[in-house]
């Protein structure tokens, strides 16, 4: 391998290892997946009315598969793509059906599918260091060519504002485990700064682990504007199914004529 090529595979092994490892992606399976839940209800909602009754999904940030599960017992197929080799691992076992691959989203390679679906700020988070606004307009082109026509591009993103106060703590728990939450906002910045402390119960002790996630936050037309470019006809959603969206929070619905 030349110098170049090293240095990219230590640079995407680098950011996949600050990226949601085993005791916060077991907890956010467990305690945190309500979110997906109602997502893959509005995304079977909508391939439904659409008339599409069989084809490819693809999950760009697949998280632990919660989404991926609903999809295939629905009759769909689903390629799935995360960052974390963990929530692989859960996906895996969780969504036999499925296909899952462990890559940055960045590097996903898109088939012929009728939907796109990424949920939970996936394009918000900087794990792999190559993410900007043009890698993610690239990325929106390729899921363009990817989708059949009628197929649509389903997504979540935090926006400026995903903190009203600038700070916020919160605490969850569940048996077996707890975490501790910290998120600090720089609205100048556009950056988001998330603190998880995680306690999880092993033997008859408890393993501590501390994940601190960085997130770009981004105004409404800065997603807008590329895919409107593209020629997608998009609309915003402030809830999936029955779950509203917090402050700072929008869901985007793409078709493609």
């Amino acid at each position: 391998m030349g110098s170049s090529g090293a240095n990219r595979k230590r640079r995407k092994g680098k950011a996949a290892a600050g990226a949601y490892r085993a005791d916060l992606a077991h907890i956010h399976d467990a305690g945190f997946g309500s979110f997906a839940v109602a997502a893959a209800q509005e995304l079977l909602a909508m391939l439904r009315a659409q008339g599409l009754r069989a084809g490819l999904v693809v999950d760009l940030g697949c998280g632990s598969g919660i989404l991926a599960e609903a999809v295939t017992k629905a009759g769909y197929d689903l390629l799935g793509f995360d960052i974390s080799a963990d929530m692989i691992e859960l996906a895996r076992r969780r969504a036999p059906r499925a296909t899952f691959r462990h890559a940055s989203t960045l590097d996903a390679a898109i088939p012929p599918c009728i939907a796109v679906t990424s949920i939970g700020e996936v394009f918000n988070y900087l794990f792999d260091p190559r993410r900007s606004l043009a890698r993610l307009a690239k990325l929106f082109a390729g899921v363009h060519r990817a989708l059949r026509p009628g197929g649509f591009f389903l997504f979540d993103a935090a926006l400026v504002g995903r903190v009203p106060k600038g700070k916020r703590r919160s605490y969850a728990e569940m048996d077996g485990w707890a975490c501790l939450y910290e998120a600090e906002e720089d609205p100048r910045a556009k950056l988001l700064t998330r603190r998880i402390t995680t306690f999880r119960r092993q033997g008859e002790a408890y393993r501590r682990d501390v994940e601190v996630h960085k997130l770009r936050l981004f105004e409404r037309r800065e997603l807008l504007d590329p895919l409107r470019r593209l020629g997608f006809r998009v609309r915003t959603l402030r809830r999936y199914a029955d779950v509203k969206f917090p402050a700072g929070y929008l869901g985007f619905v793409a078709r493609k004529d």
